[in-house]
């Protein structure tokens, strides 16, 4: 449920705009569902308590690199509320060779802290991280597509 409702921020403020106002507001909200996205990692990783802190500081830098991310996600979304309508071939390749590099990024992203994870604690906890990250991703992924309308749908 948390999850569906970060996917939902994340379209609204896609649609409504990302002004440097907004800057501020995205930031507070992504402080804010990250600590809620915080709580559901920590119920499905279990680190052993020697490993808790390597893991909770690794899993922060991650946080903040995603957070990056996430931010040229609700770019992109804004890109696309604007265009979708009249979108011609040409924006629509450019606007696509910008989503699957961001793809690429965050993919990269991900197995890089799979690694320094797996490296810092073990495999099982890293396997974790990877495991509820990825559900997580694939839910807002998920719930954007779902709710963003086909290029040139009336």
């Amino acid at each position: 449920m948390k999850k569906v409702l970060l996917a939902s921020l994340f379209i609204f403020f896609a649609m409504t705009g990302f002004s440097q106002t907004r800057q501020s507001e995205v930031d507070l909200i992504q402080s804010v569902l990250g600590a809620q996205k915080a709580q559901i990692v920590f119920s499905f990783v279990h680190p052993a308590p020697s490993q808790k802190e390597a893991f909770v500081k690794l899993y922060n830098e991650y946080e903040a690199q995603r957070k990056v991310l996430g931010k040229e996600r609700i770019q992109l979304l804004e890109e696309y509320a604007r265009q979708w309508q009249q979108m011609t071939n040409e924006q629509a390749d450019a606007w696509m060779k910008k989503v699957l590099a961001l793809s690429a990024k965050r993919d990269k992203l991900l197995k890089k802290y799979y690694k320094k994870i797996k490296k810092a604690t073990d495999a099982k906890v890293a396997t974790q991280f990877y495991e509820v990250e990825s559900y997580i991703l694939s839910a807002v992924r998920y719930t954007i597509l779902e709710n963003i309308p086909f290029i040139g749908e009336k």
